[in-house]
């Protein structure tokens, strides 16, 4: 197992280029299967997700083929409904193989799906939305089996008491999109990867009025083509950059964006202090002046509102700058888990409810920090990246999921971060983490 080793204190400056979309990528890479013919799928990152996703593609019957480091070819002509258990409990993404299965097979049989541990997040919405329908839906044992041979169209609200859901909408779209008739989704998600997956969809034949807004319109059709399409940049890789380099005190630019789908975090990144001046179409600059630095206030939601995504890192942030900050989660109340380790750290954080209250402005000590699920990994190295001393990150495999070359690309940047063997770790750090 791998570890990351940290030195703190290094200003980061520099360019750096932002990776394509994980969360756009795998619910496209499900939707290749909605065609029998050939999908090419670019600007793909390069992770440990992705990977698992092709790995199931290939066992469902699909021929799969990496056309260098960030594209694939999807050729998806003769599959079958059945999706391995192996593979799928290392990854909620792969619900969204339900959709597309249901629509051009007419069935689905996959086990429940596994990944970060960051709070619970059922998947009845999905269910809810293929039984309206007209599928069949059971659980046995830990599978999920759809028949959907009396499939048809429906007007289906699918948001959920934390808000919409991003791959129930997705399942749904993808459901809907070979279902003859008009299907309605009202309260679907609108977020910039449901936008992009719609625009696949488009290229592939499919018939979608209201695309990033909550109100979709699908007009089922007979038959979808392959397509070639380009995956949207990583707003969430985007927006951690910006706050690698505010944490640190430095001047980076993060090139490669969309910078309409930062939303509401760039909002609350101006108002706290940081610069972010837009250079061109896709390059945002981040400068920081630590004497004009303000606490903040955030309340996770939707998009536009502040992704639950970037909660983590924002309290690691929150932490270096003097004052009180707050953050609120509604989109997954536990998704705390990184406090502990920052408390570790040094960090004064107090958690009430779903809220954490951060008195930011003590100086952070480097520690051995235990990783706990994607976002946490990047708050963690955030921390690390302005501790006194060495932060040990461990279970760093969280990080392999979500950021492609992270610690490369701040090492770009100035970082003193390396990769090392676990065997790598000083004496006193070799027992397992409290």
């Amino acid at each position: 197992m791998e570890i990351l080793r940290i030195q703190g204190g290094q200003r980061l400056e520099g360019r750096v280029q932002v990776s394509g979309s994980k969360n756009a990528a795998l619910p496209q890479f499900a939707a290749a299967l909605l065609s029998g013919e050939e999908t090419i799928l670019e600007n793909v990152p390069d992770l440990s997700d992705v990977r698992f996703m092709g790995e199931i593609l290939a066992h469902l019957g699909a021929d799969i083929e990496r056309l260098g480091q960030n594209a694939w070819k999807i050729h998806p002509a003769n599959i079958h409904p059945d999706a391995p258990y192996e593979l799928v409990r290392k990854m909620r993404a792969s619900i969204c193989l339900l959709g597309p299965l249901v629509a051009r097979l007419k069935r689905a049989k996959i086990p429940m799906p596994g990944g970060c541990v960051i709070g619970h997040r059922p998947i009845d919405l999905h269910l809810r939305a293929l039984n309206e329908m007209g599928a069949n839906v059971s659980l046995n044992q830990g599978v999920v089996e759809v028949d959907g041979t009396s499939m048809k169209p429906a007007t289906i609200f699918i948001g959920g008491r934390h808000g919409s859901t991003v791959t129930g909408t997705a399942n749904a779209i993808m459901a809907s999109v070979l279902t003859q008739g008009t299907t309605v989704l009202d309260g679907a998600a609108c977020e910039p990867e449901i936008l992009d997956l719609c625009t696949m969809l488009e290229k592939m034949g499919a018939k979608i009025s209201g695309a990033g807004s909550h109100l979709l319109k699908i007009e089922g059709v007979e038959k979808l083509q392959g397509c070639t399409h380009r995956v949207i940049p990583d707003r969430i890789e985007a927006a951690t950059y910006i706050m690698a380099g505010a944490i640190t005190r430095g001047e980076v630019c993060v090139q490669g964006i969309q910078p309409s789908h930062l939303g509401a975090f760039a909002k609350v990144m101006k108002e706290s202090g940081i610069q972010l001046q837009e250079l061109g179409e896709d390059t945002i600059e981040v400068k920081t002046d630590p004497s004009g630095l303000k606490p903040f206030e955030v309340i996770t939601l939707p998009h536009p509102g502040f992704p639950t995504d970037l909660q983590a890192q924002a309290c690691a942030l929150a932490c270096t700058i003097p004052g009180l900050s707050i953050l609120t989660e509604r989109v997954y109340p536990s998704r705390f888990m990184h406090i502990p380790e920052l408390l570790r750290m040094g960090a004064e954080v107090s958690l009430e409810g779903a809220n954490a209250i951060v008195r930011g402005g003590k100086t952070l000590n480097g520690a051995p920090v235990m990783a706990s699920d994607l976002r946490a990994s990047a708050a963690l190295i955030l921390a690390g990246l302005v501790a006194e001393g060495e932060t040990w990150v461990h279970r760093i495999y969280h990080l392999d999921r979500g950021y492609e070359l992270l610690d490369k690309k701040l090492r770009n940047l100035g970082a003193r971060i390396e990769r090392l063997p676990e065997s790598a770790l000083p004496p006193a750090f070799r027992s397992p983490v409290d």
